[in-house]
């Protein structure tokens, strides 16, 4: 059996500018995984962990499926993923074994609340089927691979930034320079190394999820015509994300909390926030720690001093109700910890 993981992710700076030709500081949450299970068999078989399955003759008997049906919740993101590996391989003349498999998998993430959910599921994918076939893929490619199932394939508004990180893993500053974005198809990744960020820590409360297509997809409207505010946003969420990198490098961690608030900031200036997202972030900060989303809503993170803040985070925050807790930066079970590590035979 073929064991593969991907994790959670929190944005730190500059995210929503992934999607414009901007640039982010992200970095992954071991608290949190997708994880898929797959095995030969005779027949393609997509099982949930629960007890829905769907069955096909092979990968090209699933893609007719998809064209003829179209995509089937809640299997379409592992649907997708198969469908962009598959052509993929074909595309670039890669010939996969004739051989099908079984398919399962389950996630520990907090689905719609700006997590990553979905790309962890589709990028585990990703893995378990490049394991499977013997397909190496770059991991930069791997990124657009998964962006491609969830824009092409689904419709879903998304940037590049949670797929980029749930591909290399750890703390990652990407810069998708326009110019590189349009040469070769993707920017330019720079692992980092994760001990140099200050205590993080992660709240987030079902109550606030929202789908992320649904604010970004304005934006990316207000984007295309050319709105004066939404431009001069993209400029400084790239900036937050420089200074953010560039304070770690130094070793200025304490700046980091600063350029996280601003980047929110900025943020409510040009994307509407729900009232509850917003309590989440005045709830944070009336205690002294920095707060911004995660990603599109529901979840936010932030520094914080010591243990005693910590505590009075954890009690302002679940009378909203939400959940508090220290971002994992390592994994627990290194067996399926990082890259080298996410496959079991």
């Amino acid at each position: 059996m073929i064991r593969t993981r991907a994790y959670a992710r929190a944005g730190l700076a500059g995210n929503p500018s992934d999607g414009y030709y901007g640039k982010t500081l992200s970095v992954t949450l071991f608290n949190f995984y997708a994880q898929v299970d797959l095995y030969g068999s005779k027949e393609l078989e997509i099982m949930s962990g629960r007890s829905d399955a769907f069955r096909y003759s092979d990968p090209p008997g699933l893609a007719l499926d998809v064209h003829e049906h179209g995509y089937c919740e809640p299997i379409r993101l592992i649907q997708a993923a198969i469908v962009v590996f598959w052509r993929y391989s074909r595309e670039n003349a890669i010939a996969l074994d004739r051989k099908n498999f079984s398919l399962s998998w389950n996630s520990t993430i907090p689905m719609q609340v700006g997590l990553a959910g979905s790309s962890a599921i589709i990028t585990a994918v990703m893995r378990a089927l490049m394991h499977y076939y013997s397909v190496k893929i770059e991991k930069a490619i791997l990124a657009n691979l998964v962006l491609e199932a969830e824009t092409k394939e689904l419709g879903i508004a998304a940037g590049l930034q949670d797929r980029v990180v749930q591909a290399y893993e750890g703390l990652v500053f990407m810069n998708f320079d326009h110019r590189l974005m349009k040469t070769r198809g993707f920017g330019y990744y720079e692992s980092l190394d994760r001990s140099i960020l200050p205590p993080l820590y992660i709240a987030y409360s079902a109550a606030s999820a929202e789908l992320s297509g649904v604010p970004h997809s304005d934006l990316r409207q207000r984007y295309l015509d050319g709105d004066e505010q939404v431009l001069n946003a993209m400029q400084v969420f790239a900036q937050c994300a420089q200074e953010a990198r560039d304070a770690l490098i130094e070793g200025k961690p304490e700046k980091l909390a600063a350029i996280m608030n601003r980047n929110f900031d900025q943020r409510r200036a040009v994307m509407p926030i729900s009232s509850l997202n917003q309590a989440l972030i005045d709830s944070a900060r009336s205690t002294g720690a920095s707060a911004k989303f995660t990603g599109s809503g529901g979840a936010i993170v932030g520094t914080f001093s010591d243990e005693k803040m910590l505590g009075h985070l954890q009690r302002a925050l679940e009378l909203l109700p939400a959940t508090v807790i220290k971002a994992q930066l390592y994994p627990v079970d290194e067996k399926h910890g990082e890259t080298v590590a996410l496959v079991e035979r």
